[in-house]
C-alpha cells in the first residue's frame, strides 16, 4: 500500500519541520509513506524550509510549489491530483499546527485495512469520544458546533457529523470517482464540499473520535470573513451538487468499485 500524506501550508514556518518529523517517525505504519508539502507561496519562508526537509529526505518528502491560484481547496485539489499521480493508495489530508495528530493515522489505516468497502475515514470532532482543546472559549465551541451539527447538516442533509473536519484518509478510488474538477470551494467550506459529493456519491465514510487541539504555533487563519463566506457558500455547495446520485461517479472509479465489492482487488 502506497500512502501520501497532504499537507497545505501557507506561514507555517514554526511547525513543518516538527510535523514532518514526527510524520517520518511514526512506528505504527508499516507502508510506504509520502510526505506532500503544498506551499502557497508563503512570505514566512515555508517553501524554503519544505524545499531542505524534502533534500534531506529524499523519496519521503517532496514540496509543490503554487504560485497562483491561492487558497486552501486549490491547495488541496492539487495536492490530491500529485498523489494520485504518484500511484497513491491512501492519500491523507491534515494540517501542519498540530491540531491533527499524526497518532491517529495509523487508526485510519488499519480501518482501511479491515474492511475494504470503507471509503473515507474521517477525524471527528462530534462523535462520541472526540474532544475540543480545552481552551476553546464557549463562544467558539458554540459555533464549531452549531456550523457542524446544526448548519451543515440541516441544509445538505449530511449523515457525517463532522462536516468541516479536515483531518481524513481516502481511498483512491474516492477521489477518481469524486471528480476533483467538480470540486469549486477555496476557503474552509472546500471540506463542507468535498464530504457533501462523497455523501451524493454513495462513498462509505467512517467517523473516528479525536481530540483536536488548537494550533501550538502561529495564528489560526479561521477568520470571521471566512466563517461569513462558509457559510453563504453552502446555499451555493447545495445548489450544485443535489441532483448527483451513486450513477455520477467517474467512470474509472465506478470499475473499480465492482472490483472492490467482487473481491478481485
Amino acid at each position: 500500500m502506497n500512502l501520501v500524506i497532504v499537507i497545505p501550508t501557507y506561514n507555517e514556518a514554526d511547525n513543518i519541520e516538527a510535523i514532518t518529523a514526527e510524520l517520518l517517525a511514526l512506528p505504527e505504519i508499516k507502508c510506504d509513506r509520502h510526505i506532500l508539502i503544498v506551499d502557497d507561496d508563503s512570505p514566512d519562508g515555508t517553501g524554503d524550509i519544505a524545499d531542505r526537509l524534502a533534500a534531506r529526505n529524499p523519496g519521503k518528502v517532496s514540496v509543490l510549489h503554487r504560485h497562483e491560484d491561492h487558497g486552501l481547496g486549490r491547495a488541496y485539489i492539487a495536492g490530491f491530483q500529485r498523489a494520485l499521480a504518484m500511484g497513491a493508495d491512501i492519500i491523507v489530508q491534515m494540517d501542519a499546527d498540530f491540531s491533527h495528530s499524526p497518532q491517529y493515522i495509523p487508526i485510519f489505516l488499519d480501518i482501511l485495512e479491515q474492511d475494504p468497502t470503507v471509503d473515507v475515514v474521517v477525524g471527528s470532532r462530534y462523535v462520541a469520544g472526540g474532544e475540543l482543546d480545552a481552551h476553546w472559549s464557549w463562544w467558539r465551541r458554540f459555533l464549531s458546533w452549531w456550523a457542524n451539527a446544526i448548519y451543515t447538516r440541516l441544509i445538505l442533509s449530511l449523515d457525517v457529523k463532522d462536516g468541516t473536519a479536515g483531518f481524513k484518509a481516502w481511498r483512491r478510488r474516492a477521489l477518481e470517482g469524486i471528480g476533483l474538477d467538480r470540486i469549486r470551494s477555496n476557503g474552509y467550506v472546500f471540506q463542507v464540499e468535498m464530504a457533501y459529493v462523497a455523501e451524493r456519491l454513495g462513498y462509505k465514510v467512517v467517523e473516528v473520535p479525536i481530540y483536536f487541539e488548537d494550533r501550538r504555533i502561529g495564528k489560526s487563519k479561521m477568520t470571521v470573513p471566512v466563517k461569513i463566506e462558509a457559510a453563504f457558500r453552502t446555499w451555493q455547495i447545495r445548489m450544485r451538487h443535489q441532483d448527483l446520485t451513486p450513477a455520477d461517479r467517474m467512470p474509472e472509479a465506478q470499475a473499480r468499485t465492482r472490483e472492490v465489492s467482487a473481491g478481485t482487488v
